[in-house]
């Protein structure tokens, strides 16, 4: 029966109406996964000397194994935003005399086919058959083996079971994104070492080989967990839960803000229940972590803020920037129709400015965990959390009414280039520069907190004067709605 499940996904694949691109799609990215995997091959045969290089005067053994459990972390979340769930693939096998066991075995099997299973043979069996083989015999080199595979399907499945719940709640989401912060902030203030963990358990895999028997189980268990959950939720609604309808009152905060605040609703329900909008959203929630890469000591020390204000802006306006290069494509579908109603063009763009508005301020309070490393961390994302409401916001809606390009809501985000354009690719840099043509005259004349302010000063003048360029865009979309229209009609 598995068998034949695959065979179906090939026929499916060669009888599909648009095979011609999605030919030259899977070539391009056998391509790519073959020049990584090439990549990590002569990575992993070169790992002691990189070590050597990179690390001089410490153990390679201890370096390895404090890297093992870091890269697994780094794994996680990357498939979290690149690991797609094969769910829809059996939807038109459900009302067939099918067991349910073998529909939950097609997609745990399914789920496997994944260059992120292969990456870790490529990258750490080199040096597992070579250094670890000689310096602590076959018996170890094994078991090493079997504990790097066993992680990596772990993995595999803990990621599904990751998604499988996001998409079910919100409340999870938002837990997961709490606890990554706190760990990561745990870390970065080194009260807690991922890298001294992985050394400490995997210097004693070396002592005692059968310590690696615990990876089988615990990925033999998530295994289970992930089926388990597949075989109680295996029907339509269970496989798209986050899709269930909800009233106009479910967000009854917006409701004192009149048609706009409707409006806003209605985009934040368009945003769950579709795959490309939800992935897009969710693909901007993880860069909340940028701060750990950008928020260095010196910087801090020596009120060196610029960098820092760049990571800032990113992270309180990265919802702005990530789904607002989009606008008004999401609605592309639709647009006709939009067109043709009673709705207010003012009150439409008004729900775009509130929609910014919301998620610029969720993420500014998620982020000011930050605050915990340095007060001078908060100045810095409050300029950049009036930045992105006052005057990214404006940018990025002008740049919008240049964008013509059809978006398909029911594709994903990752590698899709669909309703990519000129202006998108072009909004980010006035959006990134503009601060700091401000920032840095100011800065470096009189003092760095005074260019802050500037920057701050400048997003509240255009957070207040909103209704001007409410109506400025409202002229400008005016100009172009025709045109949109018309390109959104051209779906290719």
């Amino acid at each position: 029966m598995l068998f034949t499940f695959l065979n179906h996904q090939w026929l499916g694949f060669w009888r599909s109406r648009g095979k011609g691109g999605s030919i030259a799609l899977q070539i391009a990215m056998g391509i790519l996964i073959l020049y990584i995997l090439a990549c990590a091959l002569i990575a992993g045969l070169a790992f002691e000397e990189l070590i050597r290089k990179f690390f001089p005067g410490k153990d390679v053994a201890s370096v390895f194994n404090g890297a093992i459990l870091y890269y697994f972390g780094i794994e996680f979340l990357m498939r979290l935003q690149l690991q797609e769930l094969p769910t829809l693939s059996i939807v038109p096998y459900l009302h067939l005399n099918i067991p349910k066991n073998k529909l939950v075995t097609f997609l745990n099997v399914r789920a496997l086919f994944s260059a992120f299973n292969i990456l870790p043979v490529f990258l750490f069996f080199p040096f597992c058959a070579t250094y670890i083989h000689a310096a602590n015999g076959v018996f170890t080199e094994l078991f090493f083996m079997l504990s790097i595979f066993s992680l990596t399907i772990f993995n595999n499945y803990l990621a599904l079971y990751v998604k499988r719940l996001s998409t079910a709640s919100t409340v999870f989401v938002f837990s997961g994104l709490f606890f990554l912060l706190s760990f990561g902030t745990l870390e970065y203030l080194k009260v807690f070492s991922i890298s001294d963990l992985s050394n400490r358990l995997f210097a004693q895999l070396a002592i005692h080989p059968a310590i690696g028997t615990i990876f089988p189980i615990l990925a033999f268990m998530m295994f289970q967990i992930n089926a388990s959950y597949l075989k109680n939720n295996l029907y339509v609604e269970g496989l798209s839960r986050g899709e269930k309808k909800k009233s106009a009152t479910d967000y009854p905060f917006l409701n004192k803000f009149g048609e706009a605040g409707t409006l806003a609703a209605l985009e934040i329900k368009l945003i769950l229940r579709n795959k490309r909008s939800k992935s897009t959203a969710s693909k901007g929630l993880l860069f909340i972590l940028y701060g750990f890469l950008f928020y260095k000591k010196e910087l801090i020390n020596n009120d060196e803020f610029g960098m820092m204000l760049f990571a800032a802006t990113f992270m309180t306006g990265n919802m702005i920037l990530l789904y607002g290069q989009f606008m008004f494509g999401w609605q592309s579908a639709e647009f006709d129709g939009l067109m043709a109603s009673k709705i207010s063009i003012k009150n439409f763009i008004k729900s775009k400015f509130l929609l910014f508005t919301i998620s610029s301020t969720v993420l500014t309070l998620i982020i000011s965990l930050y605050g915990l490393i340095s007060w001078k961390i908060l100045l810095v994302q409050f300029t950049a959390y009036f930045y992105s409401i006052g005057i990214a916001s404006v940018l990025v809606l002008y740049f919008a009414t240049r964008n013509y390009k059809y978006i398909d809501l029911s594709k994903g985000s990752s590698f899709n280039w669909q309703g990519v354009g000129a202006s998108s690719m072009l909004m980010s840099l006035p959006v990134f520069l503009l601060p700091f043509v401000i920032y840095i005259p100011v800065s470096y004349f009189f003092s760095p907190y005074l260019g802050l302010a500037g920057v701050a000063v400048f997003g509240v003048a255009g957070f207040f004067s909103r209704s001007f360029w409410v109506d400025f865009l409202v002229k400008e979309f005016n100009k172009r709605k025709y045109q949109i229209a018309e390109g959104f009609r051209e779906r290719s």
